[in-house]
């Protein structure tokens, strides 16, 4: 029950960076502390509910393949915004063009 306790602290924690902070880099930081949060939670409820530890495990590493692949995505469209742009602050960037 310490881990559920852990996790929601772990997503509110993620959910107030997302929403304040002004930077990108910020706000992915956010999104990869309330991912790793969602897996502890899912990880705690399959173990609590006697699901084989194999699978457990597995689903553990396929969230950590998912989060390392939007990390990967989410930093190559910041240095593509900070190519075109000049800028990285969410707040500056009012602004489409093609």
């Amino acid at each position: 029950m310490i881990a559920l306790g852990l996790s929601c602290a772990l997503f509110s924690l993620g959910l107030y960076a997302v929403l304040s902070r002004r930077d990108v880099i910020g706000v992915l930081v956010g999104v990869e502390v309330m991912m790793g949060a969602g897996s502890l939670l899912l990880a705690t409820l399959g173990a609590a509910a006697g699901a084989a530890s194999g699978t457990v495990q597995a689903i553990g590493a396929l969230l950590l393949v998912v989060a390392a692949g939007e990390a990967a995505v989410g930093l190559a469209l910041l240095l593509a915004l900070y190519r075109t742009s000049g800028r990285t602050r969410i707040d500056e960037l009012n602004e489409v063009s093609g």
